[in-house]
């Protein structure tokens, strides 16, 4: 975004309606020297207006933040390419929202097996009595382990790769 092309933009598309400075700030509710700021690529106008400039002259909002008339072509490309990334970001959470069920269902089973464990003795008929007891305190602190890792994911999104990859660039 080059602000002093949207600026310039506007500015054209202001004078192509054969609008005042005044006039369309009157429009759009904003002061004139507002709208001056904005074609002089001092400042860029408030998001909220975006939607109200580009209904008053009858433009994309693509257009507007790309300081040009663009062409047909251009704009589907533009939508195709939105398209993409929304549908890569779909797939994204839903890989994420895998990996996270996996973590609590490994949990939950671990928990499971370690309960079952203290009802039916079954890892004494598998391990020696020492062992048995070692194996069902690792399930429990597996299924401890890997429940608070899936809530922990689960409510903040971001694998631990990723925030390693944040701190490094942080460096």
């Amino acid at each position: 975004m080059n602000q002093s092309q949207i600026g310039k933009f506007i500015k054209s598309l202001r004078e192509e309606k054969n609008l005042t400075q005044e006039q369309l700030a009157e429009k759009l509710n904003v002061s004139n020297k507002s709208v001056s700021r904005w074609e002089n690529g001092k400042t860029m106008p408030d998001l909220s207006l975006l939607v109200m400039i580009c209904e008053e002259f009858d433009i994309t909002i693509s257009e507007l933040l790309n300081g040009r008339r663009m062409s047909i072509e251009e704009l589907k490309e533009l939508k195709d390419t939105v398209e993409r990334l929304i549908n890569y970001s779909m797939e994204e959470q839903s890989f994420k929202a895998k990996k996270v069920n996996r973590f609590l269902i490994l949990g939950i089973l671990f928990t499971i097996l370690a309960i079952l464990n203290n009802y039916i003795p079954y890892l004494d008929f598998i391990f020696r009595e020492n062992i048995a007891q070692f194996v069902s305190g690792l399930f429990y602190g597996l299924g401890t382990s890997f429940e608070l890792v899936g809530l922990y994911n689960s409510s903040n999104r971001i694998s631990l790769k990723e925030r390693k990859k944040a701190l490094k660039k942080d460096k």
